[in-house]
């Protein structure tokens, strides 16, 4: 099993509009730098073997301060770019359910299955990231690795390994704070019965990284 400490990345420059940044590559405000030197803070204790980023900028300058005060390289990968919300990208809720009221309705009562125009679902996102955490696994059993990347995917990949369905990831998970530390253990050998049983232990959500005390 393998601890990882799930973080988005630190407030960008779309952020006070609430406009929707998938892999638009948007810089994060001076705040934002602020929340990714307290990660960096965070990750001094956290015993890290590990510290993976998606490759979009925003993601990048959150994780590079907890590689320079771990010492650890900052390893990208491709397969962590936050969700492709194609026509809506750049744009308010607002403006997505003017502009395409049709798929705007569709998104919210699925939105793991209803991309925007041109965009890519949440259920082919879960596909193309989750084999990167199994790939972690393997590499480092037992270990402790950060993931640096976005709120869309974060609370997709939990809702598929806590054993639910996606589609209500908005609903269950409507909040995740910039720079703060989602802890799970995985694969988690659960003893449940359930048909869509938890593969993995939470240790936390949505913790700010000065009171995310090492597991």
């Amino acid at each position: 099993m393998t601890t990882f400490f799930l973080a988005r990345h630190g407030e960008t420059v779309w952020h006070a509009e609430h406009r929707y940044a998938g892999n638009s590559d948007v810089p994060l405000t001076r705040h934002g730098l602020g929340q990714a030197a307290a990660l960096g803070a965070w990750a001094v204790d956290a015993g890290l073997d590990a510290i993976v980023a998606s490759p979009l900028s925003r993601a990048q300058r959150s994780a590079a301060p907890a590689a320079e005060t771990t010492g650890l390289p900052l390893r990208s990968d491709d397969r962590l770019v936050e969700i492709d919300f194609g026509a809506g990208e750049g744009l308010t809720p607002a403006e997505i359910a003017e502009r395409y009221p049709e798929e705007w309705a569709g998104f919210c009562r699925e939105p793991a299955s209803n991309p925007f125009p041109g965009g890519e679902s949440g259920r082919a996102g879960i596909a193309r990231a989750l084999p990167v955490f199994d790939e972690l696994v393997e590499e480092f059993p037992e270990g402790r690795v950060l993931v640096v990347g976005h709120a869309t995917l974060i609370r997709l990949l939990f809702c598929e390994l806590a054993g639910m369905d996606a589609d209500g990831y908005r609903d269950l998970l409507p909040v995740l704070g910039n720079c703060t530390v989602t802890t799970i253990v995985y694969p988690w050998a659960t003893e449940s019965l359930a048909a869509h049983h938890p593969r993995i232990r939470l240790l936390g959500y949505d913790v700010p990284p000065w009171h995310a005390l090492p597991q």
